[in-house]
């Protein structure tokens, strides 16, 4: 049989909204959980009092979080519908986790929208929306749960989904190319099986709307772009750099820089998954082998590409930012840390060029003198120490950002230009 072809798809909307349930009964339907999985799952969620966590702690590896019942790992769970193979990037829908939710969302090829047909739509299901549409996400489905706790009622489910529909416009989604699907989580109607307590609905069921998802291209056309995650000396093989190829393709002997060091070497070996590859592609994980670079040059937040197109360091750049929550106002001068692919740097805002609308996108008119919560605006930023940047445009990996301050997600956005350091 030949390999399904593989998509990221992240779970997104409000905490209470039964994403890892959802998640869970997924797996469960499509054979990646076990029913011994579940009863275990079940008596661990009877212990802890909450008798309907118990999909959600397929999610949750970490025993405090258990006691709580709340979701916290950004974990990687996989199975296989008929076309595809997927990879489940959870992003857990506490406040602090946006900064999870937008590593996740910047390696994802499609999103499933939870919204509560009991509770409707709720601050963090607007967040969630609006980030995945400035982080780039195009495919979504919007999948209206808990329609149990609402008897499968048609006009609760007209509702909810007037509501997403609404809100998703206002964004800048073409609301007729997004399926909306009633469902629940918690007892598994229309996710595999069509239910028979909705003869009101005639859509497709969550796992056929999965297959009509379009497969991502990678991007090998384009210049080699990996970005380092971490460093290991290893014995007999010297230095081996990890990471994942964003862009381009990565073959033996090629000739490499990593930026914004400026180390050069050769690939000598490429290692994934302790087997040997003659070349790696945009979505492998490897170790590579460089002869003669120096370790120190070589560590997490470098980019490696070629020495005839290397990456970008920018003296500074152009970026659209959507403010997602900040205390007081973001003004000319605010220094927070930015982080970028697998770098994180200190960076100035120098000047506030415009503020959009949020709904239509179109720059609104006069001088900008603050940002405040809610905000969509082009800004450009100065990067206190060289760090790789590139335009979303031409690199979108490179050039999409979270900005981080007093422990939590301020803004997050996407680079629209830069200017590149002098050598």
């Amino acid at each position: 049989m030949a390999e399904k072809e593989h998509l990221n798809l992240i779970f997104i909307g409000h905490v209470d909204h039964g994403k890892s349930t959802s998640v869970g009964r997924i797996l469960y339907e499509t054979g990646a959980l076990t029913e011994q999985q579940l009863r275990k799952l079940k008596e661990e969620a009877e212990k802890v009092g909450k008798a309907t966590f118990e999909f959600a702690f397929t999610m949750d590896t970490l025993k405090e979080e258990r006691e709580r019942g709340v979701t916290i790992d950004l974990s990687h769970k996989e199975f296989m519908t008929n076309k595809y193979y997927f990879t489940i990037i959870d992003a857990p829908g506490h406040r602090d986790f946006v900064k999870n939710m937008i590593t996740g969302a910047s390696q994802a090829d499609a999103a499933v929208l939870v919204c509560s047909a009991k509770d409707g739509v709720q601050a963090q299901t607007k967040e969630h929306a609006f980030l995945a549409k400035v982080l780039g996400i195009k495919q979504m489905i919007v999948a209206i749960n808990k329609m149990d706790a609402v008897n499968f009622e048609k006009d609760k489910y007209e509702e909810t989904k007037l509501a997403m529909s609404t809100l998703l416009k206002n964004i800048g989604y073409k609301v007729e190319d997004i399926p909306f699907i009633p469902y629940s989580g918690w007892l598994g109607d229309n996710i595999k099986v069509k239910s028979d307590k909705m003869p009101w609905y005639n859509g497709p069921t969550l796992l056929e709307c999965f297959d009509k998802f379009t497969a991502p291209v990678k991007p090998t056309d384009k210049a080699l772009r990996l970005p380092i995650q971490d460093v290991f000396t290893i014995t007999g093989h010297g230095t081996v750099p990890v990471g994942r190829v964003e862009t381009g393709i990565m073959k033996l002997n090629d000739a490499i820089i990593f930026m914004p060091s400026g180390a050069k070497g050769e690939v000598k070996k490429i290692e994934m998954h302790h087997q040997e590859l003659q070349q790696a592609v945009p979505g492998d994980n490897v170790g590579f082998n460089v002869k003669n670079v120096d370790k120190k040059d070589v560590k997490r937040g470098e980019v490696v590409g070629p020495v005839s197109n290397p990456p970008k360091v920018a003296a500074e750049f152009t970026a659209q930012i959507v403010v997602l929550e900040h205390p007081t106002a973001i003004g000319k001068g605010y220094t927070p840390v930015f982080h970028f692919h697998t770098a994180q740097v200190a960076c100035t805002f120098i000047e506030l060029v415009s503020k959009k609308d949020p709904k239509t996108g179109a720059a609104m008119p006069g001088p900008v003198d603050f940002l405040k919560s809610g905000d969509v605006a082009v800004v450009r930023i100065k990067p206190l120490k060289p760090v790789v940047v590139e335009k979303f445009s031409d690199f979108p990996p490179l050039g999409r950002f979270a900005i981080r301050d007093m422990g939590q997600t301020v803004a997050a956005g996407v680079v629209l230009d830069v200017v590149e350091k002098k050598a």
